[in-house]
């Protein structure tokens, strides 16, 4: 208050921003100045606290947290501006101790579980993707969709393998990929008379692909229970089998008897 501070808009809130934004401002303006005992105290806990950490700096780490997760430190460490790696790990440490006392806790929290939660996502995706392409040595002429009933009338299986494959090339959680997909299809000398493919936009393109990479992980999903349970009866037949050797084995040694 003293120092005439203003509550910056945070887009992240969505609608709700200008609205907190105001509480906040209202919190600030309508505060009671400290008194000089309180100033006191104030200034012996900013030797002991991190009193060179402002709020812009507190909310680029909550969005690094949700960018990277929280067990990531090392990339956050490495983008809080104006701080050293060191500086990032040393709040870190301290905030993940004492969060519960974050006056908008849950808020936080949720914010950072939400970030998690695509990277989860993301992880699942490239591992689906990962487990699809290693199944082929020349994967951009071989690839096969499981398509089921999902196949559509739009897309050809030409289409649908190069998108798949150079996803996968490109990097399935590169930024702007779906831009960069784009202009590896306008490119490809296969599609050069292919004006569907060549006209779609990045939208298009990702949505297309979302439909291939849910075909892809419920195709990895049954192959992997099938390999499990193949391997379950497996081990019940081997299991069974040294079962039976030993049991010939006692048989005879007391024939010998």
């Amino acid at each position: 208050k003293t120092v005439g501070y203003k509550v910056p808009l945070n887009t992240d809130l969505g609608a709700d921003a200008k609205k907190l934004q105001k509480e906040e401002q209202r919190k600030i303006d309508e505060a009671e100045e400290l008194t000089e005992d309180e100033q006191a105290e104030k200034e012996e806990l900013l030797k002991d606290g991190f009193g060179n950490w402002t709020k812009r700096d507190f909310n680029q780490f909550i969005r690094l947290n949700e960018k990277y997760g929280r067990e990531d430190l090392e990339s956050i460490s490495k983008e809080v501006e104006g701080k050293t790696p060191e500086e990032v790990l040393d709040y870190g440490k301290v905030f993940w101790e004492r969060s519960q006392e974050l006056q908008d806790c849950d808020r936080i929290m949720a914010q950072i579980e939400k970030g998690e939660a695509r990277i989860q996502r993301r992880s699942l995706i490239k591992k689906a993707l990962d487990a699809k392409i290693a199944r082929y040595k020349a994967p951009f002429h071989q690839l096969r969709i499981a398509y089921g009933t999902n196949k559509g009338k739009n897309y050809t299986e030409e289409e649908d393998r190069f998108l798949v494959c150079m996803l996968h090339k490109l990097g399935f959680d590169k930024e702007n990929v779906y831009e960069d997909l784009r202009a590896s299809v306008r490119c490809a000398p296969q599609f050069r008379f292919d004006w569907f493919i060549k006209s779609r936009t990045a939208m298009e393109l990702q949505r297309r692909c979302n439909t291939l990479i849910m075909l892809i992980e419920k195709e990895m999903n049954e192959l992997e229970e099938r390999e499990k349970a193949e391997r379950k009866k497996k081990g019940a037949k081997d299991k069974k089998r040294k079962g039976d050797e030993e049991v010939e084995q006692q048989s005879r040694k007391k024939t010998k008897v």
